[in-house]
């Protein structure tokens, strides 16, 4: 390479490296724009007492005694942040210095607080014709952490305190727990509570219910399986009264509701237990399926029957296509010898074309099983 080339190369790339960095400095600057636009602050739960990150939102609804609050506040973990966002409905009276006036005005401006044991939440924001938003920081209560760690429960970090403040977990829980005589939970089991949706109504209404369940645990499963007061209610209305918790979940699981079993009542299916309405959910026969059994005059039938047609594949179309080839009234086994050798309609109407008319289901099972093909 003569000194031309090579100087002309070493331009080149000299060109090249700036061209490079011009390209890393812009998108930097790029990057700090969008940085200043959107900030990530480093906020953790030790200091939530800075509202720069920490946002709030009420919607108030014509006719609803309770609000719905919405806080989004930061969370850093091992350098990381990431937003965090809860959501519940509260009663307005324990919005301390909000009005409904002020909620409902044509805009204003609002101060006001959420006191819990664990510590109290201070909003600022606007509120325009019952919808509010603005930001928020939150105080821990010193005095609740010296109790808690006096009682034996060992002093919370600034997070557990946060969630427990979060979750409305104070000693009104704690004492009634302990007046339930529920087992000793710990600190960490009381956090989890209000993680999982355990609050003081929830922990009161299943006494008075019946169920005082003594283990924090099973509790919290129960709440976490979507048991709810209601749901007990609307069991015990039908007759299902005094089930075990585990009874509860499980029927949970299964998708078995007030609404499917009262649909299925309506249809003549009385008198089950729970074991049988689980197996007709699990096996996916609903109210629909049996309706439409029953148009085509298949009524009441024993809900072995059921479970069996519906694992069959034996559902309402298969059975009023073979009445349109000319097979009425089936009865259900053979139905489901039809389905499980692969003899429908569509097999019944090219064996009519092919000459063989008139035969019986059997003789139609026997050519399928001979290898005829539709």
């Amino acid at each position: 390479m003569n000194h031309f080339d090579a100087t002309t190369v070493s331009r080149k790339v000299k060109i090249a490296c700036r061209d490079k960095r011009l390209r890393i400095v812009t998108l930097l600057g790029l990057l700090s724009l969008v940085w200043a636009c959107y900030p990530v602050s480093d906020i953790t739960y030790s200091n939530m007492q800075d509202s720069a990150a920490n946002q709030w939102l009420i919607e108030y609804k014509t006719g609803e005694e309770k609000v719905h609050l919405t806080l989004r506040y930061v969370r850093a973990r091992n350098g990381h942040s990431s937003y965090s966002n809860t959501g519940f409905m509260i009663s307005p009276d324990q919005l301390t210095g909000l009005t409904r006036d002020q909620a409902m005005s044509a805009g204003t401006h609002v101060q006001f607080q959420l006191k819990r044991d664990a510590g109290t939440f201070n909003f600022d924001g606007w509120f325009k014709e019952g919808n509010g938003s603005g930001h928020f920081t939150f105080a821990s209560n010193a005095s609740f952490a010296s109790e808690l760690n006096k009682q034996g429960f060992g002093t919370p970090t600034a997070e557990q305190q946060f969630s427990m403040a979060l979750n409305d977990v104070g000693f009104a829980l704690i004492n009634e727990l302990k007046a339930q005589d529920y087992e000793r939970p710990t600190l960490d089991q009381l956090v989890k509570m209000g993680n999982h949706g355990v609050r003081l109504d929830y922990l009161q209404g299943l006494k008075q219910l019946g169920y005082s369940l003594k283990s924090v645990d099973l509790l919290i499963k129960m709440r976490d399986h979507g048991v709810s007061l209601n749901f007990i209610r609307e069991f015990a209305a039908l007759g299902y009264s005094g089930l075990a918790a585990e009874e509860l979940i499980r029927t949970r699981d299964h998708g078995v509701s007030a609404k499917f079993i009262n649909e299925l009542m309506a249809a003549g299916y009385t008198k089950l237990s729970l074991a049988d309405w689980i197996t007709l959910r699990d096996h996916g026969v609903g109210p629909k399926f049996v309706q439409e059994l029953e148009a085509l005059g298949y009524s009441r039938l024993p809900i072995e029957q059921l479970r069996r047609m519906r694992d069959h594949g034996v559902n309402a179309k298969f059975i009023e296509e073979l009445k349109q080839v000319g097979y009425d009234k089936v009865p259900v086994e053979q139905l489901i010898r039809l389905r499980d050798h692969g003899v429908g309609a569509k097999f019944i109407q090219k064996m009519k074309e092919q000459g063989h008319k008139d035969l019986t289901l059997d003789e139609y099972v026997s050519l399928r099983n001979r290898g005829e093909r539709e």
